[in-house]
């Protein structure tokens, strides 16, 4: 049993803690005081998918749930992260392990999480991601999957699989972290995408995004020192089902929402990823045609059935 506490109350971080507990860790929810979700799992012990056992500790006091882990679970907006990190660094966080449940890519200047991290923690405190396919409604539920843990630290990630995995939650030890992010991240933008077919009545071209969306995201991999194999792994291709079909994907809604000229007030990760992305292929010098249409339709600048033409339907392309 360890000492965990989890850092963000959202609906993967509140899951996240509601597992850990249920397979025998001690464990400890920190939110911010004033946050709508903070306040439901104080005040109920209950969110809108999950009931919470009084062995779950639930605190807003970040001095205390840090200095009472062991190992620190990150699960808040990847944007926010940077800043969230300065603040977590007041506190002596030497000896602890830091993991990363969350996927994006920073927009302004295309960091990886793990390297945002690193900017700011020493070797005492290892960085590690877990990311894959899973929704908490379908966890809760008992519907078992299967996710990736990475590390540049082979030791820890392979500590943190032993303690971690259980029948609900099978863990695979991801081999290539740069891989493992990059293909985390923007399997949301992939995701953005599917929804807008959604919107468009064309949801038979998600077997056609689903191919070329992985060569795409591949090709980048492998451009930034990673193995485009990883494309085709967990973190990415096998997250598909999750991100481009399920009725639980922020992202695939906000891309049918936008489509459709309707409101969504939920986070999509994948508009600043989709922007990062984006920079990431001018850097390395990759061409990103998905990542760029998507952007494009947000922005405005294009309309979907514009975007959809441009990628399936006109000019004559070798597959491989």
């Amino acid at each position: 049993m360890m000492n965990i506490t989890l850092l963000g109350c959202g609906r993967w971080g509140s899951f996240i803690g509601w597992y850990l507990d249920k397979i025998g860790h001690d464990v400890t929810i920190w939110g911010l005081t004033d946050a709508p979700q903070f306040q439901e799992i104080k005040n109920t012990r209950k969110n809108n998918m999950l009931t919470f056992r009084d062995s779950i500790k639930v605190t807003d006091n970040l001095e205390e749930a840090v200095g009472s882990a062991e190992v620190m679970i990150i699960s808040i907006s990847s944007q926010a992260l940077r800043s969230f990190i300065q603040t977590l660094i007041k506190y002596d966080l030497r000896g602890k392990k830091i993991v990363l449940c969350m996927k994006g890519i920073e927009v302004n200047t295309g960091c990886r999480l793990t390297q945002i991290v690193e900017e700011y923690v020493t070797e005492e405190t290892p960085v590690s991601i877990w990311v894959g396919p899973g929704h908490p409604q379908d966890f809760s539920q008992g519907i078992p999957n299967c996710m990736v843990i990475d590390s540049r630290h082979k030791d820890v990630k392979q500590f943190l699989i032993r303690q971690f995995s259980s029948d609900l939650i099978r863990f695979y030890v991801g081999q290539d972290l740069i891989g493992s992010e990059i293909g985390a991240a923007a399997k949301n933008t992939i995701g953005i995408a599917a929804g807008m077919l959604d919107g468009l009545n064309r949801s038979s071209l998600k077997g056609a995004l689903m191919s070329r969306g992985t060569r795409e995201i591949a090709r980048l991999i492998s451009a930034m020192g990673g193995n485009e194999l990883s494309a085709y792994g967990l973190c990415h291709l096998g997250d598909y089902e999750a991100t481009l079909f399920s009725k639980y994907s922020h992202n695939r809604r906000f891309g049918e929402s936008l489509v459709r000229g309707e409101e969504f007030s939920l986070l999509a990760e994948g508009v600043d990823t989709t922007k990062a992305l984006i920079l990431l292929g001018e850097k390395y010098h990759v061409d990103l045609p998905i990542c760029k249409a998507v952007g494009q339709v947000i922005a405005g600048k294009s309309t979907a059935e514009e975007m959809l033409s441009q990628l399936f339907l006109r000019s004559i392309k070798v597959e491989f």
